[in-house]
């Protein structure tokens, strides 16, 4: 497999840094386009979005001309609509970097924004000891609109993927850069479809802020550690979110814990953790978790954490079972369960792994 996406990579990845001198560069980007606002321009002829052609990409950012930098391109074909993501897409992509891992010293893939934060949690978990940066970036407005935020997003991502000191990169973890700020790719979701802020990192802090200079905060940014990179390949999506709301009925909850073949629930829960009390609803989840069915506790706050135990609300699921899921975001959260599912994780060692951070995922308080 590694052989024949090697081949394919070769044959789709295409220069972008002409007129340079590339004796002087020692620094290899590859950008990965999977789809997305960001490459779209508009179609002078008939005013529609189409992807604009990598091959002309000084042509649009002309400003790439000053990175001494070489920067290669691979576009995915077809473009994917992150409204269209899957486990097999994100399969796809964890092996386009392994395949140029040795070739590039970062990688910035634009991905389209509504899903952003799930491709990046997933891929933090795939990419076992990543020491290269993995810098995820799109656009609110293509990058052929006059006042894109594609523009300004992408430069800013090529920058901090190129980042080194002491031949050593700055960011080599999976990130997400996007108006001005860098965040964890795992720490992420989308909380705003208008404005160009569009995410946020509610339970951790920025690894850098954009400015007149790049402020990284290196406490903050995961170490390498200089072992050769591992990519997980299995994901099992046998998994479902179950969001609690006020009025929620039994008959709601038992078709969800009924799925065929489910393996896991992402349970969305009030505040800390908290839960009804209700004797039905203890009882079907109880159950489940007796049938094999891990239920995975998280906050639907964009902040906080689950601190199980704390609310009467919240002993009764401690007491059946049910596992805490700390700072955790619920995009994380389905990543996570869906990669230590596919590596053969249940039970008590399943539960055990999801409460430990394996990538800087969560805090344990």
């Amino acid at each position: 497999m590694a052989n024949r996406l090697d081949r394919q990579a070769k044959s789709e990845i295409f220069s972008i840094s002409i007129n340079h001198n590339l004796n002087t560069m020692d620094t290899n980007i590859l950008v990965i386009y999977t789809g997305g606002t960001i490459g779209m321009i508009k179609d002078p002829k008939t005013g529609a979005l189409a992807p604009f052609n990598f091959d002309a990409l000084y042509k649009h950012i002309p400003i790439l001309e000053n990175f001494n930098y070489q920067i290669d391109s691979y576009c995915f074909d077809p473009l994917i609509d992150s409204s269209n993501m899957k486990p097999a897409f994100w399969i796809r992509l964890a092996e386009v970097i392994e395949a140029n891992y040795e070739k590039y010293d970062g990688f910035v893939v634009l991905h389209g924004t509504d899903t952003m934060a799930y491709t990046a949690s997933v891929l933090s978990f795939m990419l076992e000891n990543l020491n290269k940066p993995v810098v995820f970036t799109g656009s609110q407005l293509p990058m052929g609109v006059l006042r894109t935020d594609g523009r300004e997003n992408f430069i800013n991502a090529i920058e901090i993927a190129a980042a080194r000191e002491d031949q050593t990169p700055i960011v080599p973890e999976v990130s997400i850069c996007f108006e001005n700020r860098l965040m964890r790719g795992n720490r992420t979701n989308k909380f705003n479809a208008e404005n160009f802020n569009a995410f946020l990192s509610g339970n951790y802090p920025l690894l850098a802020q954009v400015g007149v200079h790049i402020r990284y905060n290196p406490q903050y940014i995961l170490r390498p550690n200089f072992k050769m990179l591992k990519v997980h390949k299995q994901l099992d999506p046998n998994v479902a979110i179950l969001k609690l709301f006020p009025g929620i009925t039994e008959n709601v909850i038992q078709s969800i814990l009924g799925i065929r073949d489910l393996k896991a629930i992402i349970l969305e829960t009030y505040g800390a953790g908290n839960a009804p009390t209700d004797e039905w609803f203890i009882r079907d989840l109880k159950s489940a978790i007796a049938g094999g069915i891990t239920i995975f506790n998280v906050t639907q706050c964009k902040g906080g954490s689950v601190e199980m135990g704390k609310y009467e609300t919240s002993i009764q699921l401690e007491s059946i079972g049910v596992v805490g899921g700390f700072d955790i975001t619920t995009e994380s959260a389905i990543a996570k369960t869906m990669f230590l599912l596919g590596e053969g994780y249940s039970g008590a060692e399943l539960a055990g792994k999801l409460q430990s951070p394996l990538r800087g995922e969560l805090t344990i308080e």
